[in-house]
């Protein structure tokens, strides 16, 4: 197994004086998929947040093995973590190329001369970015603007690219597409944290899973080993799917 790029001991986190996450253990071995699944409410986002430093949190992060837990956002995107968030969060009247811009700002600070190259990466992934690339971001469709969150994320050249819930509120063909690209970046070498209410899809896609259920960790294993537990289905892949694996 390839060593981790990232290593959660004892995370705690919250907001204020109510704790959401209560001692979380998670590992990301470099080039993997790690997904976490959980219902609402269960502190899938809140978990995010606390390893990108949005929330203050409690607990040991270890980054490329160096410890992170003292170090802003700011310093935590300089080492090469990159966050797309729900709401994905686009610059709504600015075109998708400059959006793109914005995101390569980590290279252009680490003085990268060819941070433009991963333009050309982007747009090879989601070719309907690089159609639209002078088009207002605010104009594009849910799938569109869920591409170009990802693109600019990726702009950053990002060792370790988090995702909350990219599926939200798309179209399945749109999730499909999500969710092939979200398979090829395991070929680049980027490792992915996917946080996701779409159990089977997330499952299909990663190599290792945890689930996540008011604020601990009730499961966790290969990923394949998971769709096929009972309890996974029974609570989140459904009756059709149980059905489907005992028919294999």
């Amino acid at each position: 197994m390839n060593p981790p790029v990232l290593t959660v001991t004892g995370l705690r986190a919250g907001y204020g004086r109510a704790e959401v996450l209560h001692g979380i253990d998670l590992q990301a071995p470099q080039g993997s998929v790690i997904t976490v699944i959980g219902p609402n409410g269960a502190g899938k986002s809140t978990f995010l947040n606390a390893l990108m430093g949005v929330l203050p949190a409690q607990g040991a992060l270890v980054f490329n093995g160096q410890p992170i837990h003292g170090l802003s956002l700011e310093e935590r995107v300089m080492l090469g973590i990159a966050l797309v968030p729900e709401k994905r969060e686009l610059f709504g009247s600015m075109s998708v190329e400059d959006n793109l811009v914005l995101g390569a700002f980590r290279q252009v600070r680490l003085n990268n001369p060819k941070w433009r190259d991963q333009m050309d990466v982007v747009y090879q992934l989601f070719p309907r970015l690089k159609e639209r690339s002078q088009q207002a971001a605010g104009t594009l469709s849910g799938g569109e603007r869920q591409m170009l969150a990802v693109g600019r994320a990726l702009m950053s050249l990002p060792s370790l690219l988090m995702l909350d819930e990219p599926s939200l509120g798309l179209a399945p063909l749109v999730v499909k597409e999500i969710f092939r690209t979200i398979n090829t970046l395991r070929q680049t070498g980027v490792t992915t944290l996917l946080v996701e209410q779409n159990a089977r899809a997330a499952l299909e896609t990663a190599d290792f899973a945890y689930v996540l259920e008011m604020g601990e960790i009730a499961l966790s294993g290969p990923a394949k080993d998971l769709a096929t537990d009972s309890r996974v289905i029974d609570t989140y892949l459904g009756a059709a799917r149980k059905k489907d694996t005992a028919a294999v």
